[in-house]
């Protein structure tokens, strides 16, 4: 009888400190461990249901969204606007859910906004002076990275907070690498864990890798400063604002409009790597030892404005699936974290325009329904039993390719200048 209690005490103790070990592991894992592995998929997220974000997205809906997106194999995502209730209520969800299920996996990345002074106001923006409200920003993410340390794992400093292009808010690099200092000097001391990664998230030519005068000591400064480099690239928005690689070429007119598409979807895969290739030879210049993830890439599947019917033609189903398709392999292969952007369909972005592209970047759309890009889910049985606002998921086009393809136009011909 002896023998058999001790053996019983000896499984007792294996199974308890086996469950300490798996409990540890969890916490301990790293955004080091989760950039550049292709197991921990990311992605952008806005659980905004409504046409204006004074509405936020409640604790039960949120834990409906990370189901979904854990479903999709989906491990991190990229939040943005601390300030708001949907970032606390977020992890508040995440946390619940890992009480729930002790094997749920899923890290955040959490956005602190960052504006210059007079942002959104009628006075005139002062791009030279940041923002009174910034340092609360700052403070709240802090709060937050502390308050959950086994879910937020980098904190990013500003959206496109430094491309001249966002004309009501940029800031210029000194203002971001004055906060990045500040959240790597609490790292030192202790007060944030010292694997907590620190960067910002901007737009390719905001890290160096397009026009040369945003390459100052202030953005090197900055580069060594950060614990890696969180890039944007958008082909999609380049097809009306550069569109070389967009339009069809001369000795491709003769193809098919099916061939004509597919041609152009490529070009933008490989615009987006010449982007990515120029922030890396420019990072690694300054600082060799930084890598580089890409924090938005996305394709709008709606637009009735610059990448419509009567502009680029870029904006519908079929192209937008097969960029998330060639982003994802390429970014896979090569361990490259994309934050794809975007998880759902959000409204709020341009309400008064409900066919703006801006409210149509998502995967999956307000009424719960996959778009092309992930059909294969529904077909595999991946959402299954899962809804989103008691809607079961299911395909667009009610899974009709022929029906989407009537939706998919074809890229401009080149003029005699263009295209060469």
């Amino acid at each position: 009888m002896k023998t058999r209690l001790k053996f019983f005490l000896l499984l007792v103790s294996v199974a308890f400190f086996m469950g300490c070990s798996e409990s540890q592991n969890k916490f301990e894992i790293t955004a080091k461990d989760i950039l550049e592995n292709p197991e921990y998929l990311a992605i952008s997220y806005g659980g905004y249901r409504e046409i204006t974000r004074d509405v936020q997205p409640t604790i039960e809906e949120l834990k409906d969204d990370m189901k979904i997106l854990a479903a999709m194999n989906v491990k991190i995502l990229r939040t943005y606007n601390v300030h708001l209730a949907q970032a606390s209520n977020l992890l508040k969800a995440i946390s619940e859910l890992k009480k729930e299920d002790s094997s749920f996996e899923m890290f955040v990345m959490l956005g602190a906004w960052i504006d210059c002074k007079n942002a959104w106001t009628e006075l005139e923006p002062d791009h030279n002076e940041e923002s009174e409200r910034n340092a609360k920003e700052i403070a709240t993410a802090v709060e937050l990275a502390k308050q959950y340390p086994e879910i937020v794992k980098i904190i990013a400093v500003g959206n496109e907070a430094m491309v001249r292009w966002a004309t009501s808010y940029y800031v210029q690099p000194s203002v971001i690498l004055k906060w990045v200092n500040h959240l790597q000097d609490l790292k030192k001391q202790g007060e944030l864990s010292k694997d907590l990664w620190i960067t910002s998230s901007d737009d390719f030519a905001s890290w160096g890798g397009g026009d040369p005068s945003y390459r100052t000591p202030d953005l090197e400064a900055l580069i060594n400063s950060v614990d890696y480099v969180s890039m944007h690239t958008y082909p999609m928005h380049n097809s009306y604002y550069n569109p070389q690689f967009w339009v069809v070429p001369e000795n491709e007119q003769e193809l098919s409009d099916e061939e004509k598409v597919e041609k152009a979807m490529f070009r933008s895969i490989d615009f987006a790597k010449n982007q990515y290739k120029n922030v890396l030879n420019y990072i690694k210049s300054v600082d060799s030892t930084k890598t580089i993830h890409i924090g938005e890439s996305g394709w709008a599947t709606v637009s009735n404005g610059h990448y419509g019917s009567e502009n680029s033609k870029a904006a519908d189903e079929y192209k937008a699936g097969t960029y998330y398709k060639l982003m994802r392999k390429w970014t896979n292969e090569e361990k490259i974290s994309l934050f794809y952007f975007e998880a759902f369909d959000e409204q709020w972005k341009d309400a008064q325009n409900p066919l703006g592209s801006e409210n149509h970047f998502g995967l999956i759309n307000l009424k719960g329904e996959a778009k092309y890009a992930i059909w294969d889910l529904v077909n595999n049985g991946t959402f299954e039993g899962l809804t989103r606002n008691g809607n079961p998921i299911t395909k667009t086009y009610n899974g009709d390719k022929e029906a989407l393809m009537n939706n998919v136009l074809v890229p401009p011909i080149a003029t005699e200048n263009e295209g060469k």
